[in-house]
C-alpha cells in the first residue's frame, strides 16, 4: 500500500476561496496558504474551528479544517450520475487530479507547488447543504463498502504546515506518515 500511495504525483486543477460562509467558493488565479491558519481571505481561516456547526458546539476546538481538498475525479463520477459540479462549487479550496485523496491515511503530507505543505486531518462530512445546492447530491457523495460501512467521498480536510501560493498546474506530491497508518475519519 505505501509504495502505491506514496508514488502518486498529482496536480492542482483549481483553487477557490470565499470570505463568507457560502456553500460554494469562487475560483481564483491563486490562493495563499498561511501556516496554522488556512487560506488567506477564506471564511474558514483561523487557529480555532470556523465551521458554524462546530463553533456552536465548542468555539475553542482547534481548526482541523483549514484547507478543503477535493479530487476532480469525483466530479467525473458525479457527471456520469447526472450531476453537474464544477471546481469550487462543493466548497473546496483546492481541486486536485491524479491523487487518491480518500485513500490516504491521517497525517499524510501533501507538498503543493513550490513550498506549501498541508497535512491531512480527516474526511469532510457532507451535510444537507449539498442537497440545497443540487437535489440528490448528498446521496451521490455517500456510499457504502462491502461491509456496509459509510464512505464519505466529499473530499479531505487539512492543516497548513508550510505556507505559500498555490496555482492551477502546481504539482502535488504525497509523503505518507510512518506506519501503522490510521484510516481517515470525519473531522
Amino acid at each position: 500500500m505505501a509504495n502505491n500511495l506514496e508514488s502518486q504525483v498529482g496536480e492542482v486543477v483549481s483553487v477557490s476561496r470565499s470570505a463568507t460562509h457560502t456553500f460554494s467558493k469562487e475560483t481564483v488565479e491563486v490562493i495563499r496558504l498561511l501556516v496554522g491558519l488556512g487560506v488567506e481571505g477564506d471564511a474558514h481561516m483561523g487557529k480555532t474551528v470556523k465551521h458554524r456547526s462546530r463553533v456552536a458546539q465548542n468555539p475553542n476546538q482547534p481548526n482541523l479544517r483549514q484547507v478543503h481538498l477535493v479530487h476532480s475525479e469525483l466530479f467525473d463520477e458525479l457527471r456520469s450520475a447526472g450531476f453537474h459540479v464544477e471546481p469550487g462549487q462543493m466548497g473546496e479550496n483546492i481541486t486536485t487530479r491524479g491523487i487518491n485523496l480518500l485513500g490516504l491515511p491521517i497525517g499524510t503530507k501533501l507538498y503543493i507547488g513550490e513550498i506549501a505543505v498541508v497535512e491531512i486531518t480527516g474526511l469532510r462530512n457532507p451535510c444537507i447543504q449539498i442537497d440545497n445546492f443540487q437535489s440528490g447530491l448528498l446521496n451521490a457523495v455517500l456510499d457504502h463498502d462491502e461491509n456496509g460501512n459509510l464512505i464519505r467521498k466529499a473530499g479531505v480536510m487539512a492543516i497548513v504546515l508550510t505556507g505559500g501560493e498555490i496555482r492551477v498546474g502546481d504539482l502535488v506530491r504525497v509523503d505518507l506518515p510512518p506506519e501503522p497508518f490510521r484510516a481517515l475519519e470525519r473531522v
